[in-house]
C-alpha cells in the first residue's frame, strides 16, 4: 500500500513523508520529552558537581554544522565536556562520527561562544537505564568500549572531581519519566522495556 502511495506521490511531483502517530500525538514529540528530561537529569548531576552547563550550544564551522546537546565548564579545572545524548542508539557509526565532531570543534565553539579556554574536551555518552540500551551497548561492546572506556562508579567520580583530559565515558540515568516515554516508542509485539539501576 505504501508503495503505490509513494509511486503516485511521484508522479504527482510531491512528497509523502510516514508519520507514525501515537494516540493522537507525534512520536517525535515523545522521543523529545523523553531527550529533554535525560538532558534535565545529567544537568542537575553536572551542576551539583560545579560544573557550568549550556543546553543545545550550535555550531557551524566549515560546513560542519549541528548542535551540541549538552556543553559542561568545569572552571576550577579548566575541563571541558560535551554531552552527547540518545534515547536510542540507532547507529553507532552516526552516534561515534558526530560526537567525534563535536568533541573536536568543542574547544573553538566554546572560547568563541562562551569564554571557556581550554585546549581539549572530554566526552560523554548519556544513555536511558534501560534493558534495550544496555543490550545495544553490550553488543557493540568493542567498538563502545574504545570510544568511551569509562563506566559506573570511576566515571561518577570523574564527573564530581573532574581532571583536565580527553576523558570518555558512558551514563546510564535512571528515569521514570524517561522510561514512560522511550517505552512508548516500542513496536507492539516487541515486549516492554526493563529499567536497570543507574550506572
Amino acid at each position: 500500500m505504501l508503495a503505490k502511495i509513494r509511486r503516485v506521490a511521484r508522479e504527482l511531483d510531491a512528497d509523502f513523508p510516514p508519520q507514525l502517530r501515537w494516540r493522537g500525538g507525534d512520536l517525535d514529540r515523545l522521543m523529545d520529552q523523553a531527550h529533554a528530561r535525560l538532558a534535565g537529569r545529567i544537568v542537575d548531576l553536572l551542576t551539583g558537581h560545579g560544573w557550568e552547563c549550556r543546553l543545545e550550544v550550535t555550531y557551524s564551522v566549515y560546513g560542519e554544522r549541528g548542535s551540541i546537546d549538552v556543553l559542561a565548564w568545569h572552571s576550577a579545572t579548566r575541563t571541558l565536556l560535551v554531552v552527547e545524548i540518545k534515547t536510542d542508539i540507532v547507529s553507532i557509526e552516526e552516534t561515534l562520527r558526530k560526537h567525534d565532531e563535536k568533541v573536536r570543534l568543542a574547544p573553538r565553539i566554546a572560547t568563541e561562544q562562551l569564554g571557556w579556554a581550554t585546549g581539549n574536551a572530554a566526552r560523554l555518552l548519556v544513555l536511558p537505564s534501560l534493558a534495550t540500551a544496555r543490550r545495544r551497548v553490550e553488543r557493540h561492546g568493542q567498538v563502545l568500549s574504545g570510544a568511551y572506556p569509562e563506566r559506573g562508579a570511576r566515571l561518577r567520580t570523574w564527573l564530581a572531581a573532574p581532571a583536565p583530559g580527553q576523558w570518555a565515558g558512558i551514563l546510564f540515568i535512571e528515569s521514570a519519566d524517561v522510561r514512560s516515554a522511550v517505552g512508548r516508542k516500542r513496536i507492539r509485539g516487541s515486549g516492554p522495556g526493563r529499567a536497570d539501576s543507574a550506572d
